[in-house]
């Protein structure tokens, strides 16, 4: 919710500016976003999956 805040405060700023920084800034607060959520959506099947499936085995 924070980030979609940050990001709608961002592209206000560059429509009320035409400052170009304010728009990189949100490109880069997205992919950090995806980013984050894609390794932790990546560390929640390892733990979902793999480590239980390897207490099952043992």
């Amino acid at each position: 919710m924070l980030v979609g805040l940050l990001l709608v405060l961002s592209g206000g700023m560059y429509i009320f500016t035409r400052n170009r920084r304010y728009l990189e800034f949100a490109r880069q607060t997205l992919r950090f976003t995806v980013l984050s959520l894609l390794v932790f959506a990546l560390l929640f099947l390892l733990e979902r999956y793999v480590l239980v499936g390897w207490l099952a085995i043992l």
